[in-house]
């Protein structure tokens, strides 16, 4: 019975087991090909207000001692006419009504002055802020450029002013020196104040990093972390296909403007560019740089570019 059930099976026992194999194999790349879109990401800063120099202490007037006491015949008979003030008693009483007088005065003015004085002072510990987004798409053949991200976040000194300015400086001269590259690109950016700004920026960055299977390699406020590099997938020889691309990400969070063009041709990102490297260290507040794929040798087909990141225009 066994055997002549076997015999009616065998004809289909073998399709089967090659349908399995090429399931296999075929789940096995595909799993390697999404492990291999990891990214890298570096930079840092802080949203801090910035210091400003306090306003002196108001400084008021005091007479010297030993008091200084008009006669009687300074008493100020004409200003009192109505209340029956005048003659030998307007010494004491008179001078202390004038004091009062003056008193109240001052610390009106005093009081109208600190609140005119307040609007300015909100507005210096709440300033404008501008965080904006460039995304750069090239050609897989500007690959030189996946090394320099990758050198320089290793190098980078993520933890002060001064090391993301030169960060931001090095990242857009390498963006700018692959015009013959440029292929796709995007820009964004909004205007709001300091107490809001690293929540818009962290949308930004949050949305670049979400397109990342891992993040292979991070240099983020002096904290460096490297995943360990995967092998290439086979048949994989390093070299770039037609339709194959790198992205580029850049975010900046800077005091007081930094309207960006819209992007539409390469003139239009070549100015981009040199808008966000300008950016000069008192104003920068923080920066990121992301980059996919981040390993050497790894491209993103342009199926994955369109799928992934709709936004972006072709230059």
């Amino acid at each position: 019975m066994f055997q002549r059930l076997f015999q009616r099976l065998k004809p289909i026992v073998k399709p089967l087991i090659m349908a399995g194999l090429v399931l296999v194999l075929i789940l096995g790349n595909a799993d390697g090909a999404w492990a291999a879109k990891g990214g890298g990401r570096m930079g840092g800063g802080s949203f801090r207000a910035p210091m400003r120099p306090s306003a002196p202490a108001p400084r008021t007037y005091s007479p010297g001692g030993g008091g200084y006491y008009p006669g009687g015949g300074f008493g100020f008979p004409f200003l009192f006419p109505f209340f029956g003030i005048g003659g030998g008693f307007g010494g004491l009483f008179t001078l202390l009504i004038f004091i009062s007088i003056a008193n109240f005065l001052v610390r009106s003015f005093r009081d109208m002055n600190q609140g005119d004085d307040s609007a300015p002072a909100a507005s210096s510990s709440n300033p404008p802020v501008a965080v904006a987004k460039l995304q750069v798409g090239l050609l897989a053949e500007a690959r030189t450029l996946q090394d320099d991200l990758n050198r320089m976040a290793a190098t980078a000194d993520t933890g002060s002013t001064q090391g993301l300015t030169q960060l931001l400086q090095e990242t857009t001269l390498a963006l700018l020196r692959h015009p013959d590259y440029w292929a796709y690109a995007a820009s964004e950016d909004k205007q709001t104040r300091l107490l809001s700004a690293e929540q818009e920026f962290n949308r930004y960055t949050l949305s670049a990093r979400s397109k990342f299977s891992q993040e292979t390699l991070s240099n983020v406020n002096s904290q460096l972390t490297q995943a360990e590099a995967k092998g290439m997938l086979p048949g994989t020889d390093g070299g770039s296909a037609p339709g194959e691309y790198i992205l580029a990400t850049v975010v900046v969070a800077t005091q007081g403007k930094l309207d960006l063009p819209d992007i539409h041709s390469s003139d239009d990102l070549r100015r981009a560019l040199s808008q966000i490297g300008a950016v000069s260290s008192e104003n920068l507040l923080a920066v990121e740089v992301l980059w996919t794929p981040q390993q050497s040798g790894e491209t993103l087909s342009a199926d994955e570019m369109v799928a992934e990141y709709p936004e972006l225009k072709l230059v």
